[in-house]
C-alpha cells in the first residue's frame, strides 16, 4: 500500500548537499497541524495550539525551517473538512523543504507499519528521518508513546509541541 501511494524523492529549498540548510529542521505531522482549529475549550487543546503557533511564528521569521512530505500533503488532503483541510494546507506552504516518498523511505515506513505504526505515522517518521529533521513534532499520544519506548528505533525525536518549546526555551 505504502509503495503504490508514493513515487519519486524530490526536494525544493535544497542547497549544495542537496537539502536546505537550517538552523533547525522540524517536521509537524497532521494531528500537530490540525491543532489550531480543534475546540479551544480544553486546556490542553488551547496550549499545544498556542505551541504550535509559537513554532510557526518561528518559522515565518525563519529561525526555524519546516519541512513536509508527500505523505503528510496527501493525508491533509483527506481531511473531510474544508476548513481544517486550507488551514493545514496554508502551514504548508511555509515549509522549506518537501520530499516525494521512494526507495528507502518506503522500505523504512514499511518496517515500522510491520512494527504496529499506522501507514502515515510510519511514512512521517520516515520521511523525517531521511529528510535529516531535527524533530517530528506531533499531539498524537499514541505516536508519542510508542516512539518513547523507542519502538522501531526512531532515529529523531517525537515530541508534542509544547514539550518541545519548553525543552528549546523558545
Amino acid at each position: 500500500m505504502i509503495q503504490s501511494m508514493f513515487r519519486a524523492v524530490r526536494r525544493r529549498g535544497a542547497g549544495k548537499s542537496g537539502f536546505a540548510s537550517t538552523v533547525v529542521k522540524i517536521y509537524m505531522d497532521a494531528c500537530c497541524l490540525s491543532r489550531l482549529t480543534d475546540d479551544h475549550s480544553q486546556a490542553r487543546i488551547r496550549e499545544e495550539a498556542e505551541a504550535v503557533e509559537h513554532v510557526l511564528a518561528a518559522v515565518r521569521r525563519g529561525a526555524v525551517d519546516l519541512v513536509t512530505s508527500e505523505a503528510l500533503e496527501e493525508e491533509v488532503r483527506r481531511n473531510s473538512s474544508i476548513q481544517r483541510r486550507a488551514e493545514a494546507q496554508t502551514m504548508l506552504s511555509l515549509a522549506a523543504t518537501r520530499i516525494e516518498i521512494d526507495g528507502p523511505v518506503v522500505l523504512r515506513a514499511q518496517d515500522l507499519v510491520g512494527l504496529g505504526y499506522s501507514p502515515f505515522d510510519a511514512l512521517h517518521i520516515a520521511a523525517a528521518e531521511f529528510i535529516g529533521a531535527d524533530v517530528l513534532l506531533t499531539t498524537d499520544d499514541r505516536l508519542l508513546r510508542r516512539t518513547a519506548r523507542k519502538v522501531g528505533s526512531p532515529r529523531i525525536p517525537v515530541r508534542n509541541p509544547l514539550s518541545w518549546i519548553k525543552e528549546r526555551g523558545l
